[in-house]
């Protein structure tokens, strides 16, 4: 069933009219005025903001996968080339220029994350070659420069000050048909746990977010950014008045940190949690399930330097009840790097409050030659604690070199590597042991986005 949608002001005004029982001639269109007074219009403020709305279309080489054609031996057999095969994926979105003199576009990861080619076009019809600065696919947000003079940027808004009910506009340029505005009001703020991995803390509206609109602006009635529009909730894939968009306190943090380092660096207290059931409840001697239970503090971790262990319960985060540990690994991600947070703690059933500064996650990590010359430019590194907690098992992809062998067979940075020629990988040791025994064939079992997949080394 479609969610309700807030009429545009013209349409509030019309009904009006027709209550007030003007003449039907009044009626085939809107009136210059009611009571003296213009309608309200949002041209004078669109006039501003559309200039600094792009379209972003892209273009990615991905290899084809084929379980004859990746066999070595049966390409050797049959003559065929040892170049993989590829088939070149397009795609179209929108951006919003955020600062006219650097030429920094704000978009979404899922528009421009592992593109080849990048080509802005601007609403005066000029096209520019987009270079990427950076991209978080734990936020969905991205930072694309471009070489282009007398652009317009938008103005950012603090949206901490967004309140449920305030006016918004999202504002587009989808599928290089030219701009498109929809109006609505802000139906919910903080909204999380939509499914995914990321980190969430999304401005729900009713304003229509359609495809081609992701990456595009969401302004209040200012002409000011609040939010990148990102995505829609729908079951029938179409829009039915529930959409999101990432608000801009979020994406102007991510984007200071790509700018400068060209990833983002997040803060981390170093525990391992656990829901608390009914039955977990009764074995602490807790009144409520509400909160996480530590499981595991890492050394020289901002828990372990804050004191927490092993029992003790988490049950708010700077004020805000924890209810899951999905919970705690959203606030954590969502928090700047050196941010202190006070946790409400219970241990042995007396309540404390902890203070704690988050640091970054000390991982393992090695480099994929050190093991096997196939691995080249490749380094892995041992799972977060935030993905161990939520039962991910294997190896993480923590960098891939442009050119190597495993970039130009679709390895990325982010997979997880869960096996190597059908024998399970859980940590780097046991990686470092399947490989140490030179395998004639090297074939990495890889779990990501796409799911998983067998990417041949040879």
């Amino acid at each position: 069933m479609s969610a309700p949608r807030l009429a545009p002001f013209g349409a509030l005004v019309l009904c009006s009219a027709l209550l007030l029982g003007w003449p039907a001639a009044s009626r085939a269109a809107l009136p210059a005025s009611v009571s003296g007074q213009p309608l309200p219009s949002l041209a004078p403020m669109l006039e501003k903001v559309t200039p600094a709305v792009v379209n972003i279309s892209t273009r990615t080489r991905v290899a084809v996968r084929d379980p004859y054609f990746d066999d070595p031996i049966f390409r050797q057999f049959f003559g065929l080339p040892s170049s993989p095969r590829e088939r070149v994926e397009q795609s179209l979105g929108s951006g919003v220029i955020v600062d006219a003199a650097k030429g920094y576009v704000l978009t979404n990861n899922h528009v421009v994350g592992g593109a080849d080619d990048i080509t802005v076009t601007l609403q005066d019809g000029r096209t520019f070659k987009g270079k990427l600065i950076g991209t978080d696919p734990d936020t969905d947000v991205a930072v694309v420069q471009i070489p282009a003079k007398g652009l317009k940027a938008l103005p950012v808004a603090d949206s901490s000050n967004l309140r449920v009910g305030d006016f918004v506009v999202a504002v587009g340029d989808p599928f290089g048909l030219g701009q498109t505005v929809t109006s609505g009001i802000v139906s919910a703020l903080g909204r999380s746990g939509l499914g995914g991995a990321g980190y969430q803390n999304f401005i729900q509206t009713d304003a229509s977010i359609n495809p081609g609109n992701s990456g595009g602006a969401l302004v209040n009635l200012n002409g000011e950014l609040v939010g990148i529009n990102t995505m829609i909730l729908s079951p029938s894939g179409g829009n039915v008045g529930i959409g999101f968009a990432i608000p801009s306190d979020l994406t102007g943090q991510v984007m200071k940190q790509l700018i400068e380092h060209g990833r983002v660096v997040r803060g981390s207290l170093g525990v391992q949690t656990q829901d608390i059931t009914p039955r977990i409840a009764k074995l602490l001697n807790l009144s409520t399930s509400q909160g996480v239970v530590v499981t595991r503090v890492a050394p020289d971790s901002a828990a372990s330097h804050a004191g927490l262990a092993p029992g003790d319960v988490l049950q708010a985060i700077d004020g805000k009840p924890l209810h899951d540990s999905d919970e705690l690994r959203n606030a954590e991600g969502l928090l700047p790097l050196g941010s202190q947070v006070t946790l409400k703690v219970r241990r042995n059933g007396q309540p404390r409050q902890v203070q704690a500064t988050l640091t970054p996650e000390k991982l393992a990590t090695v480099d994929g030659a050190t093991l096997d010359a196939r691995l080249a430019g490749v380094r892995f590194s041992e799972l977060s604690m935030a993905q161990r907690g939520q039962g991910v098992a294997g190896v993480a992809v923590a960098a891939v070199q442009g050119g190597s062998r495993a970039d130009r067979l679709g390895l990325g940075e982010g997979d997880i590597v869960i096996g190597v020629n059908n024998r399970r990988v859980t940590s780097l040791r046991e990686l470092s042991g399947l490989v140490a025994m030179q395998p004639r064939q090297l074939v990495l079992v890889v779990e990501s986005d796409q799911g998983v997949r067998y990417v041949p080394m040879d």
